[in-house]
Protein backbone atom coordinates (compact mmCIF):
# COMPACT_ATOMS: atom_id res chain seq x y z
CA UNK A 1 0.00 0.00 0.00
CA UNK A 2 1.27 3.32 -0.61
CA UNK A 3 0.00 6.35 1.03
CA UNK A 4 0.44 10.61 0.66
CA UNK A 5 0.43 12.65 3.46
CA UNK A 6 0.15 15.89 3.76
CA UNK A 7 0.92 17.92 7.21
CA UNK A 8 -0.43 21.28 8.23
CA UNK A 9 0.26 23.44 11.55
CA UNK A 10 3.48 24.02 13.02
CA UNK A 11 5.56 21.34 11.16
CA UNK A 12 8.66 23.33 9.77
CA UNK A 13 11.85 24.46 12.42
CA UNK A 14 10.89 21.94 14.90
CA UNK A 15 12.77 18.76 13.41
CA UNK A 16 9.61 17.14 11.76
CA UNK A 17 10.90 15.93 9.14
CA UNK A 18 13.78 13.87 11.54
CA UNK A 19 11.02 12.52 13.36
CA UNK A 20 8.95 11.10 10.50
CA UNK A 21 12.51 9.74 9.17
CA UNK A 22 13.22 7.73 12.76
CA UNK A 23 9.55 6.76 12.53
CA UNK A 24 9.23 5.52 8.92
CA UNK A 25 12.70 3.95 9.34
CA UNK A 26 12.23 2.01 12.60
CA UNK A 27 8.71 0.44 10.99
CA UNK A 28 11.13 -0.41 7.68
CA UNK A 29 8.91 1.98 5.18
CA UNK A 30 10.04 2.68 1.48
CA UNK A 31 9.47 6.79 0.63
CA UNK A 32 10.38 10.30 1.87
CA UNK A 33 9.84 13.19 3.54
CA UNK A 34 10.14 16.57 2.58
CA UNK A 35 9.64 20.09 3.46
CA UNK A 36 6.85 22.21 0.99
CA UNK A 37 7.50 25.43 -0.09
CA UNK A 38 3.87 26.52 2.02
CA UNK A 39 5.48 25.65 5.25
CA UNK A 40 3.56 22.22 4.94
CA UNK A 41 5.13 18.93 5.66
CA UNK A 42 4.80 15.98 2.67
CA UNK A 43 5.51 12.47 3.12
CA UNK A 44 5.06 9.24 0.69
CA UNK A 45 5.61 5.64 2.42
CA UNK A 46 5.34 2.21 1.01
CA UNK A 47 4.49 -0.53 3.39
CA UNK A 48 1.83 -2.61 5.52
CA UNK A 49 -1.67 -1.71 6.21
CA UNK A 50 -0.53 -1.87 10.06
CA UNK A 51 2.54 -0.21 9.59
CA UNK A 52 1.25 2.84 7.63
CA UNK A 53 -1.20 3.21 10.26
CA UNK A 54 1.35 3.57 12.90
CA UNK A 55 3.00 5.97 10.69
CA UNK A 56 -0.21 7.72 10.60
CA UNK A 57 -0.62 7.57 14.42
CA UNK A 58 2.89 8.81 14.75
CA UNK A 59 2.19 11.86 12.08
CA UNK A 60 -0.89 13.24 14.23
CA UNK A 61 1.13 13.14 17.06
CA UNK A 62 4.29 14.77 15.61
CA UNK A 63 7.43 15.56 17.61
CA UNK A 64 7.62 18.06 20.90
CA UNK A 65 7.32 21.64 19.73
CA UNK A 66 5.41 20.79 16.79
CA UNK A 67 1.14 21.18 16.29
CA UNK A 68 -0.42 19.40 14.17
CA UNK A 69 -3.82 20.94 12.61
CA UNK A 70 -4.39 18.87 9.53
CA UNK A 71 -3.25 15.57 7.95
CA UNK A 72 -4.59 14.87 4.40
CA UNK A 73 -4.27 11.57 3.60
CA UNK A 74 -4.47 10.09 -0.31
CA UNK A 75 -3.89 6.44 -1.34
CA UNK A 76 -1.17 6.21 -4.12
CA UNK A 77 -1.63 3.51 -7.22
CA UNK A 78 0.95 0.79 -6.51
CA UNK A 79 2.77 1.27 -9.28
CA UNK A 80 4.08 4.51 -7.01
CA UNK A 81 6.01 2.30 -4.43
CA UNK A 82 8.30 1.10 -7.90
CA UNK A 83 10.31 4.12 -7.48
CA UNK A 84 10.81 4.45 -3.63
CA UNK A 85 13.87 3.06 -1.94
CA UNK A 86 14.95 3.53 1.75
CA UNK A 87 13.42 5.80 3.72
CA UNK A 88 14.94 9.10 3.17
CA UNK A 89 14.75 13.51 3.73
CA UNK A 90 14.63 15.25 0.73
CA UNK A 91 16.18 18.36 0.20
CA UNK A 92 17.80 18.25 3.55
CA UNK A 93 21.79 19.35 4.06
Amino acid sequence: MVLHFLIQGRVQGVGFRWYVHREASELELRGWVRNTEDGDVEVVASGTVEDLAELRASLRKGPRGSRVDRLVEHYLDESEADGLDMFRIEGAW
